[in-house]
Formats: C-alpha cells, sequence, structure tokens
C-alpha cells in the first residue's frame, strides 16, 4: 500500500467518514477552500486506480466504497513514518513531541495508563 498525497489523504478522510458515497458527498465532507468537482473526481478516480476505492455505476454517476479500512492505513502509515523517522522508535517519537512541547505531563500519564489497562486484560 502506497502512501496517499495530501489530496488523496483529504478525499480518503471525507470517503471514511461517510463510508463511500457519490462525488458531491465527498465535496460536502471536505474543509473550506474545497477544491473543484472536477479535481476531487480525479483525485477519486486515482484513489480506485490505486486500489484504494471500487466503484459502482449508478445512472450517470459512480458511488464509490473503500476497499481498504482508515484503521488499516493508519497502522501502516505510521509504522513507515516512524521507521523513517524515528529509527522504528516509538519512544523516539514521543519523546520528540514531548521536547517539542506537543504534548503535556498529563497526556503523557493518560497514554501510560492506557497502556497498563491494556495489559491487565
Amino acid at each position: 500500500m502506497e502512501k496517499l498525497t495530501q489530496q488523496e489523504e483529504d478525499a480518503m478522510q471525507a470517503i471514511w467518514s461517510l463510508d463511500g458515497g457519490f462525488i458531491k458527498d465527498f465535496l460536502e465532507q471536505l474543509d473550506e477552500p474545497k477544491p473543484p468537482y472536477t479535481t476531487l473526481a480525479s483525485t477519486v478516480k486515482n484513489l480506485e486506480k490505486k486500489g484504494f476505492l471500487q466503484s459502482e455505476k449508478f445512472g450517470n454517476t459512480y458511488r464509490y466504497t473503500p476497499l481498504i479500512k482508515e484503521e488499516d492505513y493508519k497502522k501502516r502509515f505510521m509504522k513507515g513514518f516512524v521507521g523513517d523517522y524515528f529509527k522504528n522508535s516509538y519512544k523516539e517519537l514521543v519523546a520528540f513531541f514531548a521536547k517539542e512541547k506537543q504534548i503535556s505531563a498529563e497526556e503523557l500519564k493518560e497514554i501510560i495508563d492506557m497502556i497498563e489497562n491494556k495489559k491487565s486484560k
């Protein structure tokens, strides 16, 4: 599974949020400034070619359905991201955000609680 462009990720976020639909539906989900309809349609077609979506013809239009779950994409992307930028170390990732003051001590405690509670189950 290849990494998507920002435009493709934005489109997939809209598609995942609706669990599929039509281009006009996806366009409504996107933040401002919204891309032109034709640009989004091209992006969606590219996502279909890449195997992220399937389409079903309805009259003059197509309904698109995701073939890849959002969670699966996130897992694959994060694994690659951590590998590329943090030497496969999630500890390095968290340390980076702590150093950059992007995560608070309270949030770190919440993460530790989540890890410890999951271990005890």
